[in-house]
């Protein structure tokens, strides 16, 4: 079964189609890449699957039950989503934003538990945030901030995970922590993590699916290595590339032609 799912989803902003009548499968405990242009409606797409935008028509199906027909804390249970550059009040402590995930579980009737509280810890060390936990969200560097956000998205106990730009303002070692902190996520617990990407050489090497979104439907989809390729790279994005395999990985990538110096004589062509 697919973790979700869309049938002839179509969304917009008043009477602005973005994505129109998607059909879209998400593997189960996969990581899922979107890619695509600016403006393209990635980000309104994982808005629209998480429920946070209801759709001018058609379906989301989380675990094959439709998600306008759930109530809001079951489908919490299920799903959690961290939007792109969250926002703590000021003040607030890494333990007591964690603590915010166990919010679909409480109630008159069921109050804080000993679970919830092993809950929270566990999500602190998954995220290696234990020392944090008394520090204020504010008082922290970006990456830190990142870590706290996942950290109260695992507290949530879902199976599925939607993050949008998680590696938005952080430098290159913050975003290579955040996206081996997801895939161990993936691999250990396998969670579906459904991630919104800008860095399409950073996508092909952690998701096993990526879908490239264009002109409000899926342009191509599957696994980078086989859908990967400069006329991908072209139609998607308008750019001219060349597409190797990343000597590390083995996954594409991707080398985007431009200006800039030149010190190899015979690629001067490329620069242009």
């Amino acid at each position: 079964m697919n973790a979700l799912e869309t049938q002839s989803l179509t969304l917009s902003y008043g009477d602005s189609i973005i994505i129109e009548e998607l059909d879209l499968q998400i593997p189960k405990g996969e990581i899922t890449v979107f890619i695509g242009g600016n403006g393209c409606g990635k980000s309104t797409l994982l808005r629209s699957l998480a429920r946070l935008l209801k759709p001018k028509d058609g379906n989301v199906l989380l675990e094959g039950k439709a998600i306008s027909h759930q109530s809001t804390k079951e489908i919490a249970k299920q799903l959690a989503i961290l939007p792109q550059g969250p926002t703590a009040p000021e003040g607030l402590s890494v333990l007591q934003l964690v603590k915010q995930g166990r919010y679909p579980y409480q109630s008159w009737l069921k109050q804080w538990s000993e679970h919830d509280e092993k809950v929270v810890r566990d999500a602190l060390k998954a995220t290696r945030m234990e020392e944090f936990a008394e520090r204020t969200v504010d008082s922290l560097s970006g990456g830190q901030r990142q870590r706290a956000w996942i950290a109260m998205t695992l507290a949530q106990e879902t199976d599925v995970i939607l993050l949008d730009e998680p590696t938005t303002y952080l430098d290159l070692t913050h975003q290579i922590e955040i996206l081996d902190l997801l895939f161990e996520l993936n691999e250990k617990e396998n969670r579906t993590i459904i991630m919104v990407l800008h860095d399409l050489n950073l996508a092909c090497r952690y998701a096993h699916h990526i879908v490239a979104i264009r002109d409000k439907q899926i342009f191509a989809q599957g696994k980078p290595e086989e859908v990967i390729n400069c006329d991908l790279v072209k139609n998607v994005f308008d750019m001219s590339c060349q597409v190797t395999t990343d000597p590390l990985f083995g996954t594409p990538l991707c080398i985007p032609h431009g200006r800039g110096r030149c010190i190899v004589p015979n690629i001067e062509g490329l620069r242009a």
